[in-house]
Parts: C-alpha cells; structure tokens; sequence
C-alpha cells in the first residue's frame, strides 16, 4: 500500500514542478522585455513630445511593467517610422538625411548625422 501512494504522488510532484518552471519562464520572457506585445495597453505610458533630435520631431513612450520603449519619429509629413525597443537598444537611420537614431528602453532618445555632414 505504502508504494502505490508513492507512485501517485510522483507524477503530481512532477506536474507541479513542471508548472512552476513554466511560469518562470513565462515571467522572464514577458517582463524581460521579450514579450511587451503580450502586456495589457493599459501598462503603457502616454506618448510625451521629446526635444527635437536633429531636426527630427519625436514622440516616446515606455511600459511601466517591463523594460521596454516605443518612439514615433517624423520630420512633417516627407518622413516617420516608429521605434520599438524591448529589453536592448534600437536604432534606426533615416533615409531622408542619415541621421541614426539611438533608442533605450528607458525612453532615452539620441541621433547622429553622418560624417558628411559636418558634425558628429
């Protein structure tokens, strides 16, 4: 009797071993920044005007759940894409005059003209 008790309890242990690996792992990816996409809209701050960036307009936004940035950038209406960056930084060069754009994940924003340019 004492041995079919313990055959029951293994696969129960297992299962539940099993599902606390699987919620860690789930938790690492999403709050890591991997997985924002999955966060609810809510954990998103407002879009909030930056300083220009080399003539650029921009606008950025951060989760205040996980290590992540979005950041829309436009120069009127010849240019803009948006930035995503989770958990690294992202960066981007314009097609308009070069500039490479520089985006953490804390909101940070910075751009570079190219060496032709004049300035560095």
């Amino acid at each position: 009797m004492a041995l079919s008790s313990r055959i029951r309890r293994w696969p129960t242990a297992f299962t539940l071993t099993a599902a606390v690996i699987l919620l860690g792992l789930t938790s690492w990816y999403v709050f890591s920044g991997r997985g924002t996409g999955l966060l609810p809209q809510s954990s998103w701050g407002p879009w909030r005007e930056k300083p220009q960036v080399n003539y650029w307009g921009v606008q950025v936004r951060v989760n205040s759940w996980t290590n992540a940035a979005e950041a829309y950038v436009y120069m009127g209406k010849a240019e803009n894409f948006t930035m995503k960056t989770y958990g690294t930084r992202a960066s981007a060069t314009t097609v308009m005059d070069g500039t490479r754009l520089t985006l953490t994940p804390d909101g940070k924003i910075t751009g570079q003209w190219p060496q032709e340019h004049g300035t560095k």
